[in-house]
Parts: structure tokens; C-alpha cells; sequence
């Protein structure tokens, strides 16, 4: 097949949804968002640290917009967040850089990682990029990034889609566990 054929595109869009799958999925990521940037304001930020990442929005979407899909699944979203923080962690820790080879190295390695463990999470990419280029803030936490804010964030999220997802009538959360 020709290189440039490939970007003609084969299929067509999918449907939109309708009123009730915007709605819910609008009340779930309040809701999921809204808990983590409560927990942060409460207990995080006077505490000198932070709840708050931009993967988690990315997480949102997933979760409470798409939770039929495999990226969406508890194991997705959890292992994909935590082994992404700690390829993160450790490519700051071991490569000195430049900057742009290091933020690279860590989004390449989480997503060969993430193939690897099964738990592929597109979120998780943004988690391992804030790891190596979220500032001084970020850095100093080194591997308590991993548990908090990124695992603890990532578990009140999906504590959140359980409640969230389930609650309409016609929706499910989640297919599968493992």
C-alpha cells in the first residue's frame, strides 16, 4: 500500500451519542475531577504536595466518556499511570539529559512498557512526560510521584467511575478486571 494512501483514511466517523451518554459522562468526570482536586486542595497542597496532573484529565476522558474501552479498564488505567510514573522517575534520575532526549526516553519507554505489561493507558504517556518536565516540585517527590499523586489519584478516579458509570442504567464499569 502507498505510504500517502494510508493517510486518505478507510472507514467513516462513528456515531455521535446521544443526551444521556453526554450527561453521565459529564456528571463522571465532575465527579472523578472534582474528588481529586477537592483531595488536593484539602490534604495534598498543605501537605507541600500535589493531587493534581494533567494525565488525570486525559484518564477523564476515558473513564467516564469511554468505559467500554480497553484503555478505559481498571488495569489499563492503573498500570498504565503507575508504570509510566516509575519510567518517569527513573529516566529523570538516570539520564542527565538534554531535556528532549530525557522527555523521549520517558514517554518512548512507558509506552514500549506499558505494550509490554498489557496495561496501555494513552494517559499514561502525559504521566511519565510530567515526571521528567513537571518542574522542581515534581523532581523532589522522586518515587513518591509513583504513589502519590499518580496512584492515589489514579484509585480515587476509578473509585469515582465505579459509582459514576454504574449509576446510569444503561452503562457499565468495568468489562473486565485483569
Amino acid at each position: 500500500m502507498n505510504f500517502f494512501a494510508k493517510m486518505r483514511g478507510a472507514g467513516t466517523s462513528p456515531p455521535r451519542v446521544g443526551a444521556a451518554e453526554i450527561v453521565w459522562s459529564f456528571l463522571g468526570a465532575a465527579g472523578g475531577i472534582g474528588a481529586v482536586a477537592w483531595l488536593h486542595q484539602r490534604v495534598a497542597d498543605p501537605a507541600g504536595l500535589t493531587m493534581l496532573l494533567g494525565s488525570f484529565g486525559a484518564s477523564a476522558v476515558l473513564l467516564y466518556g469511554a468505559p467500554k474501552s480497553p484503555l478505559a479498564q481498571p488495569r489499563n488505567l492503573i498500570g498504565g499511570h503507575v508504570v509510566s510514573a516509575l519510567v518517569g522517575v527513573s529516566v529523570g534520575l538516570a539520564v542527565p539529559g538534554p531535556q528532549w532526549l530525557v522527555c523521549a526516553l520517558a514517554v518512548a519507554l512507558a509506552i514500549a512498557l506499558m505494550h509490554a505489561t498489557g496495561t496501555l493507558h494513552p494517559p499514561g504517556g502525559a504521566t511519565a512526560l510530567i515526571a521528567v518536565s513537571g518542574g522542581p516540585k515534581i523532581a523532589a517527590l522522586g518515587y513518591l510521584y509513583v504513589l502519590f499523586p499518580v496512584l492515589s489519584g489514579a484509585l480515587v478516579m476509578l473509585a469515582v467511575a465505579l459509582v459514576a458509570v454504574n449509576a446510569a442504567p444503561t452503562r457499565r464499569y468495568p468489562e473486565y478486571w485483569l
